[in-house]
């Protein structure tokens, strides 16, 4: 994914989160509705992720350093994990607080026709931010599903703007059947049931954001796709007889570490096997559209070993009197 797209996207949904959290906070001022509160509260947190992601991006930019020689890639998916925990405490725990406070102690519902044209507005808002990201992501989603999509994307901007949109969008439904359904039955307890259905909702969507996260913080490897196409290139290069074995990890999401060592014929001189190291760097850089860092080890394969059958250290021999 580019860092471009990811960032139109960030920033379509920061646009229409400010706009819908102001015009939900002011409505919720007439209408003291929990579900409008909840809708209010979950605006807020999604333009403080957005507010992270678009951090995240400016110091994964930095140069690298002696203390930092990889660089600050990682800098987006610690961005990532936070607004997981924002979804989380902030949107989820207090929509789910605010919802059991509601069944509880349901009150009536104030100026609900208001409530319904703000949600209505919002709901057109969110639209224009979901429409920008599924249209972003379609630029390097490929023929991938969309669940594909947001597992094996190793940039997590625009999986978690897809997610947190979709949530914002549901989450307004919600809302709408919770004021909708205390209008119609004039039963203040229904709105209370749509505040509780947003925090569970977010809660959800948060704990799908910290896994995905996670597994980039703690690293991923290159996406079975790109370990293919590598396999590939390293075996193709010119004097290289055999691809010994292949490492790849995520220093960030526009930069891969590849790791590998490459069988050389047994005659080769040491100028052959420079050109031979170089002639494949070259060959992956052309063949994978992401900036490489790449360590090639060269060595002379060797007639496979039988597998050990089990984990038991061997005996050593006793030496003989």
């Amino acid at each position: 994914m580019s860092t471009q797209g990811g960032t139109k996207a960030v920033l379509a949904a920061l646009a229409a989160n400010l706009g819908i959290a102001v015009t939900k906070f002011v409505a919720f001022l007439f209408t003291q509705s929990s579900s409008m509160l909840a809708e209010s509260i979950h605006s807020v947190a999604d333009s403080g992720n957005q507010g992270l992601l678009l951090l995240g991006q400016r110091q994964s930019a930095r140069p690298a350093d002696e203390e930092h020689p990889f660089g600050f890639g990682r800098a987006r998916y610690i961005a990532a994990f936070l607004v997981g925990i924002v979804l989380f405490s902030v949107g989820g725990l207090f929509s789910v607080y605010e919802g059991i406070e509601k069944l509880r102690h349901p009150h009536e519902l104030e100026s609900g026709l208001i409530a319904i044209v703000v949600l209505v507005v919002a709901v057109g808002m969110e639209t224009f931010s979901f429409t920008t990201a599924i249209r972003e992501s379609n630029h390097t989603r490929g023929g991938r599903s969309w669940w594909q999509f947001i597992r094996e994307a190793r940039a997590p901007e625009l999986p978690i703007v897809l997610l947190e949109d979709l949530a914002a969008e549901l989450g307004l439904l919600f809302a709408l059947g919770g004021v909708g359904l205390t209008l119609l039955l004039d039963d203040p307890i229904w709105d209370g049931a749509g505040t509780l259905a947003i925090g569970i909702l977010l809660l959800v969507v948060a704990i799908l954001v910290a896994i995905e996260a996670y597994g980039m913080l703690v690293g991923e490897a290159a996406t079975p796709a790109t370990v293919a196409t590598i396999r590939t290139t390293l075996a193709a290069a010119p004097g290289v007889s055999a691809l010994i074995h292949l490492r790849t990890l995520h220093l960030g999401p526009d930069e891969l570490l590849v790791a590998a060592k490459i069988g050389i014929p047994p005659a080769a001189t040491m100028r052959e096997v420079a050109a031979t190291i170089d002639g494949a760097e070259v060959a992956l850089r052309a063949a994978v559209p992401t900036r490489l860092r790449i360590f090639l080890e060269p060595d002379i394969p060797r007639d496979p070993q039988p597998a050990p059958t089990g984990f038991t250290e061997p005996v050593p021999a006793v030496p003989s009197a």
